[in-house]
């Protein structure tokens, strides 16, 4: 009787797990959903929908312009604070880096030079495919339209070297603020002991702001439903050609980097051959491209380095996860593509030392993009306010950005494992009969996350 009573139970007790799996839904469906139904409303209200009071000033300029104002304020909110504790955590474990000698400081320099042409390659392509051209965002602008003023190369130079580090932080003088937050950083690591009050402090600091980014970021549906509805009622389906080029030039910009210069750089400094160095990385590059996350491919990439390419562990085990936290060349990308077309879009002419800014700042700050979704959005507000853009484009690239996130985190790997090949080699900890050898192993290492 009591065996009966357990069978009969047992389906009873199986079927609510089940269907709490199946109700879960990520952040990135959310917000694709927001971005199309938002098309749908605004192509609704600026075709069908004839100009009335309740179009334009209650929905349009009122609900979805309160909201989307009030979600871009709150990314705004975060910028100061999230890139500042993000980057003395992260600069403060760069180092360390002096324990490891050359490899640290080789690595580094690779990896600041990779992102630095990740961004100018983003730059040149977007400026060739021109994809803001054709659409006028100024005309329906949350905020009053700035247009950078042009400084010398000096003067930028200097104004990166700030005279009240604290001014700064509360105007948002954002390449003032990495350059403390990195010599900060930089001296926490150095102080060891003797500032490991400040160091957890600013560690538990950086931990809120996580927090806080993933909080508002729960309410990027509704902000991105709002912001597009409102965009595509204004100006119906003229935005949708530019978006397309948009992506079409994120994507251009992705391969160039991957299949040009990485293996460019790849067969200049080892003289190996990048298409057996492709061929062999492939299933970690497949990989990365399903799981759209860094982190999640350290260990793959890490065991592929050694056993396909000969690299040695002691080396790949630093520089792996270290470029998994500062190396994001992909999102780099994203944010120069990201500023000609919003550039573009709003009129603005940058000018060769507005684009100088964008390199800079874009470099730098891709220290501190690394560790939760979505953060590579909140930084490009940052890049936007560097130059004087309006952060309200990011509305239209919000929605589609995390369908290019699958190709941006494959790039960024490969740029990991590029640099790690190099150094090892320069270093003279790389096997160069592994490398060469036509064996690949069919054998998937073991993931421990």
């Amino acid at each position: 009787m009591s065996e009966e009573k357990i069978l009969d139970q047992t389906p009873e007790l199986k079927e609510p797990k089940q269907k709490k799996e199946r109700k879960k839904m990520g952040l990135t469906s959310k917000i694709f959903i927001g971005l199309i139904a938002g098309l749908v409303v605004g192509v609704i209200f600026n075709l069908f929908i004839p100009a009335s009071y309740v179009r334009d000033t209650i929905f349009v300029e009122g609900i979805f312009y309160v909201i989307g104002q009030g979600f871009i304020r709150l990314m705004k909110m975060l910028v100061v604070p999230l890139v500042f504790c993000s980057l003395v955590t992260g600069s403060s474990s760069i180092g360390d880096t002096k324990t490891l000698g050359k490899v640290g400081g080789k690595t580094i320099l690779f990896y600041l030079c990779t992102t630095a042409l990740a961004v100018t390659v983003a730059i040149g392509v977007a400026t060739v495919v021109r994809p803001g051209i054709g659409l006028d965002m100024s005309s329906i602008a949350g905020s009053e339209v700035t247009v950078a003023e042009g400084t010398s190369a000096v003067d930028t130079i200097l104004n990166i070297i700030p005279e009240n580090p604290f001014a700064s932080l509360a105007q948002g003088t954002m390449l003032q603020v990495i350059l403390f937050a990195l010599l900060v950083g930089i001296l926490l690591a150095k102080m060891k002991e003797k500032g490991s009050i400040i160091a957890n402090f600013l560690l538990q600091a950086n931990d809120l702001m996580m927090e806080m980014t993933n909080l508002v970021m729960r309410f990027a549906p509704y902000g991105v439903f709002c912001m597009i509805a409102r965009t595509f009622a204004n100006l119906g389906f003229d935005a949708f050609v530019p978006l397309l080029k948009y992506m079409g030039s994120v994507t251009g910009g992705l391969a160039i980097q991957l299949l040009i210069v990485y293996m460019l750089l790849l067969f200049v400094f080892t003289r190996l051959n990048p298409f057996k160095f492709l061929k062999k990385f492939f299933p970690v590059i497949a990989f990365a491209f399903s799981t759209s996350t860094s982190n999640a491919t350290i260990p793959l990439n890490i065991e592929t380095l050694e056993e396909k390419m000969g690299v040695s562990r002691k080396v790949s085990s630093f520089t792996i996860p270290l470029g998994a936290t500062v190396n994001m060349d992909g999102t780099s990308i994203m944010q120069g593509v990201a500023v000609v077309f919003a550039a573009q879009a709003y009129g603005i002419d940058l000018g060769v030392t507005g684009y100088l800014t964008v390199i800079a700042t874009a470099t730098l700050a891709s220290i501190g993009t690394a560790g939760i979704p979505s953060v590579g959005l909140v930084t490009l507000s940052m890049v936007f306010a560097s130059v004087g853009i309006p952060v309200e484009a990011i509305a239209l690239i919000m929605g589609v950005d995390r369908i290019l996130d699958m190709m941006r985190t494959a790039v960024n790997i490969t740029g990991d494992a590029t640099v790690t090949t190099i150094v090892a080699y320069q270093n003279r900890d790389l096997d160069k009969d592994v490398f060469n050898s036509s064996e690949v192993s069919e054998r998937v290492p073991e993931l421990t996350l």
